[in-house]
């Protein structure tokens, strides 16, 4: 057995966290997963369900969005790891970059197909 823990989030938690996120600031699958981790006295978030529930708030969101709702979870704020865009978040990159380019956000290319937003890191929500 390994030494660490692990917490298991709930969907509605992964969901609750990408909330916190303000106008203006990011946050990564990382993060999430240290404020998982936090909350749960464990040693990490598990990066599998934590980045599945990300995806399905995401999608709620837009879902949240086309029945007319104003307040939807911004989930474009949350990045991958390297505060790189999310292909699987609706809509793909583009998506998600225009609505980040909308908050002000500079976006790069990393490579052929990856996208990262510049200077992430000074954006970074610190959940406490």
């Amino acid at each position: 057995m390994g030494e660490g823990t692990v917490a298991i989030p709930a969907p509605l938690g992964v969901d609750a966290l990408m909330r916190k996120v303000p106008k203006g600031r990011l946050a990564t699958i990382a993060e999430l997963r240290e404020a998982v981790a936090r909350e749960n006295d464990a040693t990490i978030g598990c990066p599998m369900t934590t980045g599945i529930f990300a995806w399905i708030a995401a999608h709620a969101a837009e879902e949240d969005r086309a029945e007319g709702k104003k307040r939807v979870t911004p989930y474009w704020r949350t990045l991958k790891s390297g505060g790189e865009l999310n292909p699987k978040y609706p809509g793909g990159v583009e998506r998600q970059m225009g609505l980040l380019e909308a908050e002000g956000h500079r976006i790069q290319p990393k490579g052929k197909k990856k996208f990262v937003v510049v200077d992430f890191e000074k954006k970074l929500t610190k959940f406490v």
